[in-house]
């Protein structure tokens, strides 16, 4: 987890991050379950079983746990796309591909959560966020050949934004499909965009 949670105190021993961990996943069962309007520290130490206080000795409130929950989905968000880019033929169809289905598959994981996440969004978790998708597209470029790397780095912000809108919205304009059948057809318009004869050639 990242240490830029608005003063939040890291554990220092085993036993306190994983006490750390089962606070965070308890906030994230009353986000998913409960929403923003409910989320609370008393209802998220009553969901781990934990006191009040217990909380309040790690996070000065509601807002900095809110900040390290978005942290930690979004710290995952990063080791997905890297895991997947690695684990990818290095051509642009199949990194391309990856990198989609990685993305689509974290929000699909806790798409009941970043709704509530972006909600709740302030200045200081917008900048973030952003570091987050800067360093999922970096990671997709780094993973490319240098050729045409403005086209894909245009087609990669337009997967990002649209999966983040996406993510937004999904609750009050859907649109019929499952995380994993969008990913495929994002990657599909986004590689005819990137190999079109209107575009520079790109490699596949």
């Amino acid at each position: 987890m990242s240490q830029t949670s608005e003063g939040f105190r890291p554990p220092q021993q085993a036993r306190s991050r994983a006490s750390l961990q089962k606070v965070l996943t308890a906030a994230e069962h009353v986000l998913a379950e409960q929403g923003l309007e409910s989320f609370t520290v008393a209802a998220v130490a009553s969901q781990a079983g934990m006191s009040v206080g217990t909380i309040y000795r790690r996070f000065d409130g509601k807002e900095q746990l809110l900040h390290a929950v978005k942290d930690r989905l979004l710290t995952q968000l990063e080791t997905n796309v890297r895991d997947a880019l690695r684990s990818a033929s290095p051509d642009l169809r199949s990194l391309f591909t990856a990198f989609v289905a990685a993305l689509a598959q974290t929000f699909a994981d806790h798409d009941r959560i970043f709704p509530e996440l972006l909600d709740a969004q302030r200045s200081d978790a917008r900048d973030r966020g952003l570091a987050a998708l800067s360093a999922i597209q970096d990671a997709l470029l780094e993973a490319l050949p240098p050729d045409d790397a403005s086209d894909v780095k245009m087609a990669a912000r337009t997967i990002i934004g649209a999966c983040v809108h996406r993510a937004a919205t999904c609750r009050f304009w859907p649109d019929g499909r499952s995380w994993k059948t969008w990913a495929k057809e994002a990657t599909e318009m986004a590689l005819t965009y990137l190999t079109s004869p209107a575009a520079p050639p790109a490699r596949m």
